[in-house]
Parts: structure tokens; C-alpha cells; sequence
């Protein structure tokens, strides 16, 4: 009885052992994983054991995501953003605050006008998360993974909430990438006018593709290799446009999508990209 107790121990070791050889030779290169999360978005960039998640959609798709790209040893995240407060960008953060520790939020400020907000401030305030919130020109910094913050600015005033949505220049090595939340066309000319971003590798085409995201002068300005629209099969929006997937081709984009691929994860030591 005592062999096979010593058995079971050693294969259990073992296969242990095995996951953790796994990730970290995984950990070696940064990932930045578009999450098929249906009609919204996910966005989970993993360097080792630090991870930041910008947003979080609509439902618990998202934890399916993090329980593929984070070792299950892992139960921190070191950073989630929130660009906005409409469900397809917050309803998966209820339960990743109440089945991860989270360390810090970044999040504009927001009255809690339905249910689910209200059930997201519960599960922030009671997560022990320290809350930071926007400021154009700010960098944080999260192990080797910079954010540097280029909307919205102190004093904005619109009645559209997408206007508001934090967008980002994320940063690892040599690697940048434009995460932009649902900005609009009139957002997308001004960050481009203000010169705040030029030639990234990768953009998350804002507003899930709509005809009112992305403008010719953010894709010239920032002029990406690669472009990813995170999307719901046959949802009822139309999203991804043609004139924004025709401009994307024309500029020599190449362009994924979470409704064809599933997740889109890219690998990169800093320099070279890879994308499954």
C-alpha cells in the first residue's frame, strides 16, 4: 500500500513538474491574447507570471481565456483596465474580481446606473484592489509591460460614453500596441491630430469594426502591421464594416478576427511576432 502511495506522490510530482516546465518556457516570450469573448472585448497581455486584462465582455467567457493562458497556480492579475462602462466591456470583470486578486484597477470614474455596475463597484471594493484612474501623459508600469495612457483627457464633456473609453499604448520591449476601447471617429482624428501615436505594430480596431471606430488618419498615424477586431458571430450590429475592413486591406494591414479565429494570440520576444 505504502509503494503505491509513493507512486501516486511521485507521478503527481511529476506531472506538476511537467506544467511548470511548460509555462515557463512559455513565459520566456510576451503574449497578447484577443479573447473570443462574442460581441465585446477581452484583451490579456502575459509576460511570465504578470498579467494585465483590458476589459472583460459581456459574460464569463472571459475566464475560460485566463484559465487557458495563466498557469492555474497563478490566481493574480497584476492589472485590469476597464475603458468604459457598457456591458461588453465590464460584465466578465463581476467574476474575475471575485475569483482572482487583483492588485490594481484602472478605471474612469463611473456612477453605478444598473445592476451589473453596481455588482462590479461590490466586487472591486471588497477585492482590496487600489483603483487608479486616468491621466493623459501617465505611464504604468507592470513588471516589463508599460502603459502609457493617451485618453481621455481632465475636462472632457460628451454625452456619448464612448468618448470616454481609456485607450493605451501598451508596450513590451520593442513591441507596441493600441488598444482602444470604443473610441468614435471624432476621438480616433484627435489622438491622431495631437500626434500622440505613431507607427505600432499591432491596434485593436476600435468599436468592434463599426463604421464610427476607426478613421483614415488613426490608421495612417498609427500604421500597424497587425490589426485585430474582436467581434460576435452574426451579431446584429453589421460589425466589422466593410469600408473599415477595405481600408485596413488597403493599407496593408493583416487583419484577424475573434468571429473567424477564435482567440488571437500573439507571441513576440520583443521583436519577432508570431500569431496563433
Amino acid at each position: 500500500m505504502k509503494a503505491w502511495k509513493y507512486l501516486l506522490g511521485f507521478l503527481f510530482l511529476a506531472v506538476v513538474s511537467l506544467w511548470v516546465a511548460l509555462f515557463t518556457a512559455k513565459g520566456k516570450n510576451f503574449r497578447l491574447i484577443a479573447c473570443d469573448v462574442g460581441q465585446g472585448d477581452a484583451i490579456l497581455a502575459v509576460y511570465g507570471d504578470t498579467q494585465v486584462l483590458t476589459d472583460g465582455g459581456p459574460g464569463e467567457k472571459v475566464l475560460t481565456c485566463l484559465e487557458k493562458y495563466m498557469p492555474f497556480w497563478d490566481r493574480e492579475i497584476e492589472l485590469v483596465v476597464l475603458t468604459h462602462p457598457q456591458l461588453d466591456h465590464y460584465g466578465g470583470l463581476i467574476e474575475v474580481f471575485k475569483r482572482y486578486k487583483v492588485s490594481a484597477f484602472l478605471t474612469n470614474d463611473f456612477n453605478a446606473s444598473t445592476q451589473g455596475l453596481e455588482a462590479l463597484k461590490n466586487a472591486v471594493g471588497g477585492s482590496g484592489a487600489r483603483v487608479i484612474y486616468p491621466g493623459v501623459g501617465t505611464r504604468i508600469r507592470v513588471g516589463m509591460i508599460y502603459l502609457d495612457i493617451l485618453h481621455p483627457p481632465d475636462g472632457l464633456n460628451s454625452t456619448n460614453i464612448n468618448d470616454y473609453s481609456i485607450v493605451t499604448i501598451l508596450t513590451f520591449a520593442d513591441f507596441e500596441a493600441l488598444l482602444t476601447g470604443d473610441i468614435e471617429n471624432g476621438i480616433g482624428n484627435e489622438i491622431a491630430e495631437k500626434g500622440l501615436v505613431k507607427d505600432v505594430d499591432y491596434i485593436k480596431i476600435p468599436h468592434h469594426g463599426s463604421k464610427n471606430g476607426l478613421t483614415p488618419e488613426l490608421l495612417e498615424a498609427s500604421n500597424p502591421e497587425i490589426a485585430v477586431i474582436s467581434v460576435g458571430k452574426d451579431n446584429s450590429y453589421g460589425h466589422p464594416d466593410k469600408g473599415v475592413l477595405d481600408m485596413l486591406f488597403a493599407a496593408g494591414a493583416k487583419v484577424f478576427r475573434t468571429d473567424e479565429s477564435g482567440d488571437i494570440d500573439l507571441e513576440t520576444d520583443g521583436e519577432n511576432l508570431v500569431i496563433d
